[in-house]
C-alpha cells in the first residue's frame, strides 16, 4: 500500500507546478505601482508601490504565496526577487522558500550565501 503524501509534500508539488522554468522570466516591473488582481490579494491591500521596502516586500509575499504561474511571471521582476531573497526567504512559508532555492541556484539558501 502506497503512502498518503503529508500536507507539506502536497504544498510543495503544488508551489513547485507554478514556477517558471527559469527566473529570467520574470518580467514584473522594477518600479512604481503594481495593482494585484483579486484572486492574489483577496484580503486587504491591492495596490502597492514598488520604491516603497515594506510594500514591495509585502507585494513580493503575496504573489509567492497565492500566484499561478502566469502571475509570477507578469507581477515579479527576476532582480528585485534576487536583491530581496535573503530578507524575503524568512518572511516566508519554508514549503514556498524550499520549492524556489531547490529550482533556482540564483536565490541564496540563506543570508550569509548573498554577502
Amino acid at each position: 500500500m502506497a503512502a498518503t503524501p503529508g500536507v507539506p509534500e502536497l504544498r510543495r508539488t503544488r508551489f513547485a507546478r507554478r514556477l517558471p522554468a527559469e527566473l529570467s522570466e520574470l518580467a514584473g516591473p522594477a518600479h512604481g505601482h503594481v495593482d494585484l488582481p483579486l484572486h492574489l490579494a483577496w484580503s486587504g491591500l491591492s495596490r502597492f508601490d514598488l520604491d516603497r521596502p515594506r510594500l514591495r516586500m509585502s507585494c513580493y509575499r503575496i504573489v509567492l504565496a497565492e500566484g499561478r504561474h502566469d502571475d509570477l511571471v507578469r507581477h515579479l521582476n527576476r532582480e528585485l526577487l534576487v536583491t530581496m531573497w535573503p530578507v524575503l526567504r524568512t518572511l516566508i512559508s519554508r514549503d514556498i522558500r524550499d520549492v524556489r532555492e531547490n529550482a533556482f541556484d540564483e536565490l541564496p539558501r540563506d543570508a550569509r550565501a548573498a554577502a
